[in-house]
């Protein structure tokens, strides 16, 4: 069914993978718009409650836009307005996102772990937005979301300079979750989904959605006194009278979903 991507349904989890190892999962814009496609069913899908992006192989998550492509003159129409890897400019979606970094995350590619909600990487996972070393600038979100995530100054340091950053470096940054061993970025990845596909739906996206557009206002106030969607179908959701039924008869939830 893919040409640049595996997909893989388990249960109420996606799991795509970039599949491109030739070119170290770098993306060109026909790549990036099959993703858009797949990432726009997983939004649409109310049987999908969480997704996680990972890269084919053990050497490479994305590294990132595929430049020999580019130089060469292919064609870039395909670009989706969805962004790279069809996340980056995706900001109305509410499901949780994971990314599993199995290697090198480099511009585009670490601008889409960004965009991802978790970031679980393995030991040689290697982070950069080099684009200032080549001409270019990382503005896919790269320049947005990390400082958000880390602090200016800190960013600022990886950003003006393009140099790498390994997981640990990352994880004691702050834009990394969990670092574990070569290899077992996707098993650990699949473990915080889990975690994740225990609690209502209905509650983590509406979380999700608070934080995200939260994270937009001038101040607490301002975040906290506007309307979210989200919220709104929490409340409305037969999830939103399971948990305290099941909390109060002391059994598991049977969450719907809606």
């Amino acid at each position: 069914m893919y040409e640049f991507c595996q997909v893989e349904r388990d249960g109420r989890l996606l799991v795509v993978t970039i599949d491109r190892p030739e070119v170290r999962n770098a993306l060109h814009p026909p790549g990036s718009a099959e993703l858009a496609g797949v990432f726009d069913d997983f939004a649409a899908d109310p049987d999908l409650w969480v997704a996680i992006i990972t890269g084919a192989g053990e050497h490479a998550f994305s590294a990132g836009n595929d430049l020999k492509y580019q130089s060469a003159g292919g064609d870039r129409s395909a670009r989706p307005a969805t962004g790279f890897a069809g996340i980056t400019s995706r900001y109305d979606l509410t499901k949780p996102m994971i990314a599993a970094v199995n290697g090198v995350a480099m511009g585009g590619g670490f601008e889409a772990a960004l965009a991802c909600d978790l970031i679980v990487a393995s030991q040689n996972a290697m982070f950069a937005l080099p684009e200032v070393r080549v001409g270019l600038a990382a503005l896919a979100g790269g320049l947005h979301r990390l400082p958000r995530t880390i602090g200016s100054k800190r960013a600022m340091g990886m950003i003006l300079t393009g140099r790498k950053v390994t997981a640990a470096e990352g994880h004691e940054l702050g834009f990394v979750n969990e670092v574990v061993a070569e290899g077992e970025a996707l098993m650990a990845a699949r473990r915080w989904a889990e975690l994740i596909l225990e609690a209502s739906p209905m509650s983590v996206r509406a979380s999700k959605q608070v934080v995200t557009q939260g994270l937009e206002q001038t101040g607490v106030r301002a975040a906290s006194e506007r309307a979210y969607d989200a919220v709104e179908a929490m409340v409305r959701s037969e999830d939103y009278i399971e948990g305290p039924n099941a909390f109060t008869a002391k059994r598991p939830p049977r969450w719907a979903g809606h």
